[in-house]
């Protein structure tokens, strides 16, 4: 197909993760699933009390295609067990917190160590890669910094990209207006509705 070579160069981030056969996924899904049971089941009460219910026990889980034996989490999990309840590692291994906004009832918590930091990095990465931008791009993030996961994952996956990455965050739109024309931005990231505004 003319151009796909082109095309390929700039959507892949990872090529080794994003180019592998259908086998190899499944592999490295079915090897995660399982350490992710297994970690769960003897780090949180919780799960492990979730699958006890269930008759489950981590051996029980030998690949991807047994991930519909397992139970699902709610909402109202995230916020029974607020806001620590989840933790599957000690709490020293905890290098950042992020939460919900809470307007619908008690926030949910999202903790992340060093390794969930990076892997968030990677993540938007290559997400950012399908629009996609270049090293030369000046990205003004315009979500909110703070609690909201959003402004810093964005921020973090813009520079991994080694995009100018401008920490413009909500509000004061005259002055992002003012930024985004003096720094002339060739990207934004930002809510729709507030790009709209």
């Amino acid at each position: 197909v003319p151009g796909t070579r082109e095309r390929k160069e700039f959507m892949i981030w990872n090529e080794a993760r994003e180019c592998m056969s259908r086998d190899e996924m499944q592999n490295m899904q079915s090897a995660r699933l399982r350490k992710l049971v297994n970690n769960v089941y003897h780090n949180v009460e919780f799960y492990r009390k979730k699958m006890q219910e269930l008759g489950l026990e981590p051996g029980d889980i030998k690949g991807i295609e047994d991930i519909e034996k397992l139970p699902f989490t709610t909402k109202n999990d995230l916020r029974d067990n607020y806001p620590f309840g989840l933790l599957a590692v000690p709490q020293s291994q905890i290098v950042r917190v992020h939460a919900s906004s809470g307007t619908t009832g008690k926030a949910t918590v999202v903790a992340y160590t060093r390794k969930d930091i990076e892997l968030w990095q990677e993540c938007v990465a290559r997400d950012l890669m399908m629009c996609p931008p270049k090293k030369k791009d000046i990205i003004q993030v315009a979500y909110g910094y703070g609690l909201f996961t959003g402004g810093l994952g964005l921020h973090y996956g813009a520079e991994n990209l080694g995009c100018t990455t401008v920490p413009m965050s909500t509000g004061n739109t005259k002055r992002l207006v003012t930024m985004m024309e003096d720094f002339k931005a060739t990207a934004i990231a930002c809510t729709p509705s507030y790009l709209l505004h």
